[in-house]
């Protein structure tokens, strides 16, 4: 039903109206205001067609962007550079087909031969589709941070998640 590709300079605009809803409307993420598109320009440019920093795009069969995914520098020290953090963010009216999962599906893929060996996520609480998302693609909990972001006048807690990106195949039930 999706195809998937890497971002082009082409779909910024999309990926920033996409990104935007969720800064306007939800707290699944923690940015207060929206972006333009020129603003979203260094995020874009952190991410590449090789390496471990990778953008994804899913389109319809109309050629429209529906979602992307992302993996990105977790933390700046290099020591950390074997990690990454993962993202994936849809359109509304996407989730629940499958976007969110074709996307992940291809973005692991994308980079299963580079030198990464952890990926993590954080997600805001409750979501609790994308802890099944991230559940369904081996990511295991490994703490939250309580009332570490404050939006909409309230705090919300983050949940982490944890995977090594190589994983270990399923036992035989």
């Amino acid at each position: 039903m999706y195809s998937v590709r890497a971002a082009t300079l082409d779909d910024l605009q999309a990926l920033t109206d996409i990104y935007n809803h969720y800064v306007i409307n939800t707290t699944i993420t923690f940015d207060l205001r929206p972006f333009t598109a020129a603003e979203r320009r260094s995020w874009f440019d952190d991410h590449h067609t090789s390496g471990p920093h990778r953008l994804l795009v899913a389109t319809d069969e109309a050629g429209s962007c529906m979602g992307y995914a992302s993996t990105s520098r977790w933390r700046a020290k290099p020591a950390y550079d074997t990690t990454v953090e993962a993202s994936v963010y849809c359109r509304p009216d996407a989730i629940g087909t499958g976007c969110g999962t074709a996307l992940y599906s291809a973005l692991f893929e994308s980079i299963e031969r580079e030198d990464v060996r952890t990926i993590v996520a954080g997600v805001s609480v409750p979501n609790p589709a994308s802890i099944s998302l991230h559940e369904r693609f081996g990511f295991r909990p490994v703490g939250v941070f309580h009332a570490v972001g404050r939006k909409f006048a309230e705090y919300w807690d983050v949940a982490w998640f944890e995977r090594p990106l190589r994983l270990e195949p399923r036992a035989a039930r």
